[in-house]
């Protein structure tokens, strides 16, 4: 196999990146500049170029492919001599359906250019909420309604019977026994203490600048209300509103209609700290949050008091178990946590994710669900 270009020109990497970005694979700015930085530490050559991009250009094993087909593509050809930019085989990309079989369309494909394949489902998970024609965005609901956003699961202080010996003795399970054999205890009962799921609670930001990504992450929300009875929605905006039993019907349109008839401030201006402070004054630090994993939907665009809303995240950091930042803008090119209400939050954040897609949104309920360890009181207070 011969190298296209060689490996250390730059124009050649950034090239390469932007490749795989056309392809679909959702490259974010920090990665790439990662990319750059893990060849500044590695040897010259293809295979370098190959396995630094793997480690930080793919983010599941899904894309794995993808990367391998465009690295194909951009570094690699078939013949001995390499060939200049100007005769490369251009490459198709093709979208199938999930119905469809890959191997007939393959077979259509032969001696012909070049085509990179991936299922309409793929590419719809990948693709930004704010960018979704009305067609796609009921795929996308069709599509939410399989997620999950199970809480990590705790050990709870109520206890069940059981036959291992190595809980706790339940006396009266024993006692109760050993009257069938004369009073003899010859089976000793045991209690354990069961596993119940932490309670989630989602914060979703309704504000004007949000209009593009609220309605799917409300629609997110009632996925969630309706699998489990553990979770808590409200919005954010200029006030605080309960949204939980708006969003325990079954009817997903239902369900959006009685949210945007029980919100007043839908689409208005973005009061984050004082809609923080209240959440904490009448359930958060009340006892809703404690233990719980707090996820907030936002931008963190505010046009309030930003020491009031430090204020309150501290104080939600810490009763909470876990607290969670999904930023739909994160996603963009060149982003960076500059909005005031952002730079003021930030600190009393666990995680800080994207929320622009499906798989953003796959990737919190996996932060959910899993045993995070909270961040040391000294680096809170940063």
């Amino acid at each position: 196999m011969a190298e296209r270009s060689e490996p250390g020109n730059e124009n050649r990497l950034f090239g390469f990146v932007g490749a795989l970005r056309s392809a679909g694979l959702i490259v974010p700015l920090g990665s790439e500049l990662l990319f750059v930085e893990a060849l500044g530490e590695l040897s010259d050559g293809v295979l370098s170029v190959y396995w630094a991009g793997r480690a930080t250009l793919t983010h599941d094993c899904s894309s794995i492919d993808l990367y391998d087909s465009v690295f194909s593509t951009w570094w690699l050809e078939s013949s001995s001599e390499r060939i200049t930019e100007a005769e490369q085989k251009p490459v198709s990309i093709a979208i199938d359906d999930d119905d469809c079989s890959s191997a007939d369309s393959a077979d259509s494909q032969d001696d012909v250019e070049p085509v990179l394949r991936f299922s309409r489902t793929e590419t719809l998970r990948s693709r930004d909420f704010a960018g979704l024609t009305t067609e796609e965005r009921l795929e996308v609901d069709r599509l939410m309604e399989s997620m999950d956003l199970a809480g990590a699961r705790r050990r709870s202080r109520r206890r069940r019977p059981s036959d291992s010996l190595r809980g706790r003795p339940d006396l009266r399970r024993t006692i109760r026994e050993s009257l069938r054999t004369g009073g003899e205890p010859f089976r000793r009962r045991s209690q354990v203490r069961v596993s119940v799921p932490r309670r989630v609670i989602l914060l979703c930001d309704i504000s004007g600048s949000m209009a593009e990504y609220s309605r799917s992450l409300v629609r997110f929300a009632h996925v969630a209300v309706a699998d489990t009875s553990r979770v808590e929605v409200f919005t954010i905006g200029t006030r605080l509103t309960r949204l939980t039993r708006e969003l325990t019907t079954l009817d997903p349109d239902d369900a959006l209609n009685r949210a945007a008839a029980a919100v007043p401030d839908w689409d208005g201006g973005t009061r984050l700290g004082e809609s923080m402070q209240r959440f904490n004054d009448d359930w958060g630090v009340r006892g809703m949050a404690r233990g719980a994993i707090v996820v907030i939907l936002s931008d963190g665009w505010d046009r309030g008091d930003t020491d009031v809303l430090a204020e309150q995240m501290a104080r939600l950091q810490r009763v909470a178990f876990r607290t969670v930042w999904v930023n739909p803008l994160k996603a963009s090119e060149g982003y960076a946590p500059l909005a005031k209400g952002m730079a003021a939050a930030l600190p009393f954040v666990d995680d800080f994710i994207e929320g622009h897609s499906l798989e953003s949104l796959d990737e919190l309920g996996r932060i959910v669900s899993s045993l995070g360890v909270r961040r040391p009181m000294q680096e809170m207070s940063r």
